[in-house]
Formats: structure tokens, sequence, C-alpha cells
């Protein structure tokens, strides 16, 4: 059909161009239109696909550039999934997340036979794998968890971890049914499915890990390393099908892989989530829209009937699970909501399990068509029971999303929303450590606070002149590109004094500065006398926790932080300060926290750890005759952090004095980061009772230490 001559537009259009200018209007502005009424995003994006597929206006066909382009997007879900997982909420609930995938597998699949045999008259092989088709879901919904920003929610990670169980274990029934009706259900079949299912496994594992670190150690082409990322996530699919697996699982174990090596906070993560919310998701939910015709329901009623029992008994076991999920887990009612919205919608290995079956021949009728498992039925079933699932569980997603995300917005963290933000200041002075310096401070710094960043650049007066001025703005602009490309404000100071350190004071008072980072050159060692200067003319004058930084490689090839903790620093006035830090370096980065220090400090910091779980070991520190042993713990891929103090104070050693000579003798190939804590100045009238108390060591008690920590963590959630 014709539309318009003069510019010779066609039905189905043909033309590429005009295909991806109007799926990126349907992008654009379908979610635009239907926030108005309260429709998800999702639900919209599918019925958009359905309006202009082959079964709905036509106006286009889901040819394999569609369907390329939804591959790409189911696999990025995945990814994602795998990505933005907490290491150590995931390691918590791992019994959690396995029991729920029980729950989710075996509930569907005994309904799913049932309902199969007695309710559809189909066969035994085929009615447990379409119960297999039930078993299985997708996590359709997860984009709507991460834009209320609970992805680290106990919840979600229960939710990703009986996914996986779900789908590997309904992957194998598929396996295993369509093995027996062909005849190749032996002894070979179970080896060869086992041997490549642990290959697999092992290389993305472990393989994948290990390239990362090469690649990230060598290379920090901004777009070089989205691709290496991309070419790894695709790499992961096809390693998966090959071993008899369904792509998605591989997808989701390459995030777990490279997990720790994208931080929530760097530039690379925040690219990746924007190409994939941006374009890929979306395609992969308007080709899924694509599938559905509901033109088949209007001939024949047996289709009807079929469609009606899978989108039944699908949701039903779906909810049982959750709610058994919650008897048994003591969840809140808005985590169950969430829990089902998240296992509800059926996607991707439904439609690989459909599409297997369908193609399986199991005999032949009188008149010569093929019987086959599956049959047209269950295929237009499928598609409208993914529609179905969906938009129950995008419904029940944003519903559970919205309660739980206002839940955490206690009255405390209400009542201390006016107080003021913290305030990092990064000084620079060099060009090749800027990335770095400002990769620790986004790293300090919680992911969803409202800290100020500032970059500094200080002209001595007697060296101004315009290529000075030129060079200390490049550094600026650099910065404040660093800081955009992760979502980050960063506002640029250029000051010109007769002394540097002069000038670093005045903008941290000027500035109410709470966080200074400040960089040491890679090739360089640390002095004494660097140090002297630095604590007599900057640390001891201002009112800021310091990070005097020596990056060695990048922030996201380390595996670990060992810190150091000298005794009596639990007594001192910025304790909670840099505790709180260094917990937020173990939630943005994923890499395992190692502190060492006295009894006392330890019992502190195993509190914060049981209210506030990350990645953590704790080892005993007593004196600095232990350092041997520290020295000797340190790996290659580890940063260690030197937990200072400012002479006559509490936790102040003339060992510290050595740490100098320590870190150049035995730490040259590792990143070294020395923390100087508040000791003057800030917080002197408000935790004025804290400089006196001997031992304020209790985090649940009632003493001022517990009351300060309390809060911060607030402020840092």
């Amino acid at each position: 059909m014709l539309i318009l001559d003069f510019v010779n537009i066609s039905l189905p259009l043909t033309d590429p161009v005009l295909i991806f200018s109007l799926i990126l209007f349907i992008i654009l502005f379908v979610p635009m239109l239907l926030h108005r009424i309260k429709i998800p995003d999702l639900i919209g994006l599918i019925l958009a696909g359905t309006l202009i597929g082959p079964h709905g206006l036509g106006i286009m066909e889901r040819d394999s550039s569609i369907e390329l382009f939804g591959t790409v997007g189911l696999l990025y879900i995945m990814f994602l999934a795998g990505l933005e997982i907490d290491i150590a909420d995931f390691k918590k609930n791992g019994a959690k997340s396995f029991t729920f995938g029980l729950y989710t597998f075996f509930i569907p699949m005994i309904l799913g036979t049932a309902a199969g045999i007695y309710l559809l008259d189909f066969s035994y092989p085929t009615s447990i794998l379409l119960a297999s088709m039930f078993a299985s879901h997708t996590l359709m919904t997860y984009p709507i968890v991460s834009k209320y920003g609970i992805v680290k929610n106990r919840t979600v990670n229960i939710a990703i971890g009986g996914t996986v169980v779900t789908c590997l274990l309904a992957l194998f029934v598929l396996a295993i049914i369509v093995g027996m009706e062909e005849g190749e259900l032996n002894q070979m079949f179970w080896i060869k499915l086992g041997f490549s299912t642990l290959v697999f496994a092992v290389i993305l594992l472990w393989g994948f890990p290990c390239l990362g670190r090469w690649y990230f150690k060598r290379h920090d082409d901004r777009i070089g390393m989205y691709i290496f990322v991309l070419a790894l996530v695709f790499l992961g699919a096809f390693l998966a099908e090959t071993a008899g697996l369904e792509g998605v699982i591989g997808a989701f174990l390459a995030g777990l892989a490279l997990n720790k090596l994208i931080p929530n906070t760097s530039a690379l993560m925040n690219r990746i989530e924007f190409v994939g919310n941006a374009l890929f998701i979306p395609f992969f939910l308007i080709s899924v829209g694509m599938l559905v015709d509901y033109k088949v329901f209007l001939t024949d009623v047996n289709m009807i009937w079929v469609a009606v029992v899978m989108c039944v008994v699908a949701t039903l076991a779906k909810y049982l699970s959750a709610w058994l999920a919650q008897k048994t887990f003591r969840l809140t009612t808005s985590e169950r909501t969430l829990l089902f919205g998240l296992s509800n919608a059926q996607a991707a290995a439904t439609l690989a399990a459909v599409l297997v079956g369908y193609e399986v021949i199991v005999g032949m009728t009188p008149d010569g068509q093929p019987i086959r498992l599956l049959d047209d039925s269950v295929l237009n079933g499928t598609i409208v029971m993914i529609l179905v699932t969906c938009i129950i569980a995008s419904f029940a997603t944003q519903k559970g999303a919205q309660e739980i995300s206002l839940a955490e917005l206690t009255d405390d963290e209400l009542v201390d929303s006016d107080e003021a933000d913290d305030h990092i200041l990064i000084p620079l002075s060099n060009q090749e450590n800027v990335g770095e310096l400002m990769s620790l401070a986004i790293t300090i710094k919680s992911k969803k606070g409202k800290a100020q960043m500032s970059a500094l650049s200080v002209i001595p007066s007697e060296v101004a002149d315009a290529a000075t001025e030129k060079r200390s703005k490049i550094l600026l602009e650099t910065a404040t590109k660093i800081a955009a490309a992760t979502d980050n404000l960063l506002t640029p100071l250029l000051r010109y004094d007769d002394d540097v350190a002069n000038g670093i004071k005045h903008v941290i008072k000027e500035n109410k500065i709470t966080d200074m980072v400040i960089g040491l050159r890679k090739e360089r060692q640390i002095s004494e006398s660097f140090l002297g200067n630095l604590t007599d003319r900057i640390l001891s004058k201002c009112a800021a926790t310091a990070f005097v930084y020596r990056p060695v490689q990048t922030l996201a090839t380390l595996r670990r932080y060992v810190v150091l903790i000298p005794p009596h620093a639990e007594v001192e006035i910025g304790f909670p300060y840099w505790l709180v830090r260094m917990w937020n370096i173990g939630r943005n980065s994923g890499c395992k926290m190692v502190f060492y220090g006295n009894p006392a400090v330890l019992k502190l910091l195993q509190e914060v750890q049981r209210q506030h779980s990350i990645d953590a070991e704790f080892k005993e520190f007593t004196s600095w005759d232990d350092m041997p042993a520290v020295v000797s713990s340190v790996k290659a891929n580890d940063a260690l952090v030197f937990i200072m103090s400012r002479k006559n104070g509490y936790s102040y050693s003339r060992n510290m004095a050595k740490v100098p000579s320590y870190i150049n003798d035995h730490f040259a190939t590792n990143n070294c980061i020395l923390v100087y804590p508040v000791q003057i100045g800030y917080g002197d009238q408000e935790f004025g009772a804290l400089k006196t108390s001997p031992h304020a060591n209790s985090f649940d008690g009632i003493d001022e230490l517990g009351n300060i920590l309390r809060k911060l963590f607030r402020k840092n959630k």
C-alpha cells in the first residue's frame, strides 16, 4: 500500500533510517505520555511494539535487525543485574536466594504439570515442558528497581539469585525433555552437559576477571573500555549457548565476574547504564510487543482457553512462591510485592523453551502434518502470557519499589536533611593523577549522597603567568569532565596565593571543606619531609579529613583495601568521619576491606558491620611491632590504607614517622592512602564530650560516638 507517492513510503517500512527514527521517537514520547496516567514505561513500550508490529498496524516487520537489538537488550538486562548486585549482600542472602529459587521452580512445575495434564489434556512430556516455561522468568522489571535506587535491597538480591537458580533448573528440564523425545538421553548426554557447564563456569568466573583486570591496568581509553566490556558480555552469552545453556545465564555471570572491576560510582558504569537504558533495553521491550498476535484468538476458542490457563497458572505460581518466601524470610508486604513483581515476568527462557519445543516433531498426523511437542496454541498462548505477566509484573514492581523507597526515608533522615552536606576538595597540581584523584573522591562519597565536590588549582604569585594559568585551567577542565561522566557536579576553583599551602587552607575555611584528597605522583616515593610539611602547614590547621593518595594502578583493578588502624583511634574526634568514608569505599568499589586494629576498635567496626554489611575482614593489630605481619599479608592488587594522626593526638605514635619508609621499602607497587582524621576545629563544640571520653566504643550504646556513627551512616546510606 502506497501512502505518500511523492516520498515513496509504503507499509511495512523498509527504509532502515526511517525505521530507526520511528523507534527512537517511540522510546522518547511513549514514556512521556504514559507517565501522566502512571503506567510504567515497560508496559508502554511493549504495547507500542504490539501496535506498530506485523500483527498490529503493520508499520514494520520484526526483521533480523529488530531481533538483533532485542537480543542485545535482553542480554543487557541480565548483565546489568549481575553488574549492579551487591556481592556482600549476595553472599549474605545466598541461602535465601537458593531457597527462593527452589520455591519459584518447584511450585510452577507442580501447578503447571497438573494444569497441562488435567486442564489442557497434554501429554506428560508436553506438560512438564510447559511447566518449566512457567518456572523460568526474566528480570524484565529490573530497570524499574534501578530507577528507584533500591538495587541493593535484600529482596532484589534474593530475586536475582532466585532467577539464576530457577532458570538453570528450567533449562535443564528443557534439555532433558528434548533429549528424551529425540532419543539422545543417555550417559554421554549427561557427561557432555556436566563437563561443558563446568568449563563454561570456570572461564567466566575465573577467566573474565583476570582478563578484565589485565585490560583495565593497561588501557584507560573510555570508548575502548566500554567496547571491551560489551564484547565480554556477548562472548559470555555465546559460551553459555555453546555449553547447552541459555545466553541470559552467560550475560548474568559476565556481569557478576566484572562486578568488582566496574564500581557503581565509575564513569564506565555510568556509560553502561546510560546506553542500555536509553537504547538497547527499550528496543528489547518493543521487539517483545511485536510478537503479540491478538487476531488468532478471534478465530480459535481453544487458543483462548490455553492462553487463559497459561496466564493464570504462571501468575498464581509466582505469587505463591513470593508469599511462601515472605513467610519463610519474614519479609514485609512491600518486599513480597517487589519479589512477586521481579519474578512474574516471562520472556527470555520462556521464549527459548517454546521455540525449541515447537521445533521438536514427535509424530505425524494421518494427513501428513507434523505433531509438535508444543503446538500452535501453546506458541500463541506463550506470547499472550509474556504480555500479561509483564504488565502485572510492572505494576507490582513499581508498587513495591515505591513503598520500599519511601520506607527508607526514615523520620531521622528527614530531620537531618537540613544539615550541611559534605564538601570534598581535590587540590590538583599535575595532569597524570587527575583521573585517579577524582576516582578516589567519587568513591569515598555516598553514591546517592549530596556531597559537594570542588577541584582546586593554586597558582603561586611568583610564577603567575599565562602559561601557568592555562595549565591550571586544563587541570580543572579535565577534572570537571571526569566528574560529569559519573553524573557528579564539580566546582572548579582557581586561586592565586603567595603560598600553595596557605591557598589550600583558605579555601578549606571559606568553603567549609569536610574532606580533602591530595595526590602524589606514581613514580615518586613518599618522603618524611613531605609529610612533615603537609601536616605542619596544612593539616594541623584544617578542619577536614585528609586523604593523601599515591596511585600505582587504577582503583577499578584493586581486589582489597588493607586498613591499618593505630591504637586509640576510636577516641579521636575524626574517627566516625574517616570510618564512614572507608565504608563508602567498600560499598562503592565492591572490594574486600581488611581492617587491622586493637580489640576496642574492632569491636566497634564489627558492630557497624552487623548493621551496614560490606565485604569485610577484621584482624588484630595492637602494636607497631606487628607491622611485619601486615607487610606479609599485603598482595598484588591490594591498596594499603594507613590511619595517621597529628602530633599530640590520642592515637599518635612516633612510629608514624616510619610510615614513608615502610611504604617505599615494602609497598612500592601498591596503591597507598594516608588518612589524617579531623583533630581540631571541626566538631569541637558539637562533639566536645567525645574528646574526653576514654573508651567510647559501643556503637549500640547511648554514648556520643554511637550517636555520631548512626547519624553519619544515615546520611551516607
